[in-house]
């Protein structure tokens, strides 16, 4: 399994912000540390051209972000301060799921130890994401056509709006978003199958859900490839998350997913998603079981 990573996926924020930037880092050095990542499987990005996100992002946003920068209203909306680093970490990040994504076609996983920024709309960011790194990946796969048929899992505990708008016109890419019912965002997309669960969800009711939400997926989606946002803001006591899955859940939720890829023979893009424990080493270490069932198999 290849996956991706730059040093540039860090970028400071102010003190005291939320986002816990330095997860990107921590979750590659628990792999390295573990054995898990060879210096061979490590892929490292470049900045996405620009002509690759104009097959998602409108001109005039694409316009804002290279040109003179964002608003503050939509610095407010993005939820991080506009820089001309934050711009390039985003470019890398979809990079990197490009990256991820062909290597997954190519021997059957691909992983980026970023990306799932799936609240990037086609003309605004927000909650904290830019740029839409899978819907990205998905339009150059079928531009080059490499992959028509795509299918998404979207594990993270927010619905991925952004996501599930871009592609709401495509019967070619079917989104699927199980989430939190009252989190974020307030008003929801119309996904192509959306399982909204209460405040308190812990893992009895979550795996049978998703147990559900899987076998209704085989019946009525036939993909050639799958990207798997792996959120961890499902866990008890993430800051944003409001469910209560245990460890043991959350490993028990990738088993899943991933035998659900490896019995329908597909091959599989596995991204990182939210996760908001207030402490950032304990969110890698929980990203990294995901990579650590993928490559058992």
């Amino acid at each position: 399994m290849k996956v991706s990573h730059h040093p540039d996926y860090y970028l400071p924020l102010p003190t005291g912000h939320p986002f816990p930037m330095a997860k990107y880092t921590l979750v590659y050095d628990v792999l390295r540390e573990q054995g898990l990542l060879p210096a061979e499987r490590i892929m490292l990005p470049e900045e996405i051209a620009r002509e690759h996100l104009a097959r998602v992002h409108t001109a005039d946003y694409l316009e804002r972000i290279f040109g003179d920068g964002l608003s503050e209203a939509e610095v407010r909306r993005l939820g991080v301060p506009w820089s001309a680093r934050l711009l390039r970490r985003s470019r890398l990040a979809v990079s990197g799921t490009v990256l991820a994504s062909e290597a997954a076609l190519a021997e059957g996983l691909g992983g980026n130890l970023a990306g799932g920024t799936h609240h990037a709309f086609a003309d605004h960011g927000e909650g904290f994401c830019v740029l839409n790194d899978v819907a990205v990946a998905i339009r150059k796969l079928q531009h080059e056509g490499r992959c028509q048929r795509a299918l998404i899992i979207d594990l993270d505990v927010h619905q991925g709006n952004g996501t599930a708008k871009i592609f709401e016109n495509d019967e070619r890419v079917f989104t699927f978003s199980m989430h939190g019912e009252r989190n974020y965002p307030a008003q929801k997309m119309c996904s192509s199958l959306d399982v909204g669960l209460p405040d308190g969800t812990g893992d009895e009711r979550y795996l049978e859900s998703l147990q559900q939400a899987l076998r209704y997926i085989r019946q009525h989606c036939a993909p050639e490839l799958v990207f798997y946002l792996a959120g961890v803001d499902v866990m008890a006591g993430d800051r944003y998350g409001r469910f209560t899955l245990t460890e043991e859940g959350l490993r028990t939720r990738e088993r899943l997913v991933l035998d659900f890829a490896r019995a329908e023979g597909l091959p599989m893009v596995i991204t990182l998603a939210g996760g908001y424990a207030r402490d950032a080493a304990y969110t890698a270490r929980l990203h990294a079981i995901v990579f650590e069932e993928a490559l058992k198999g």
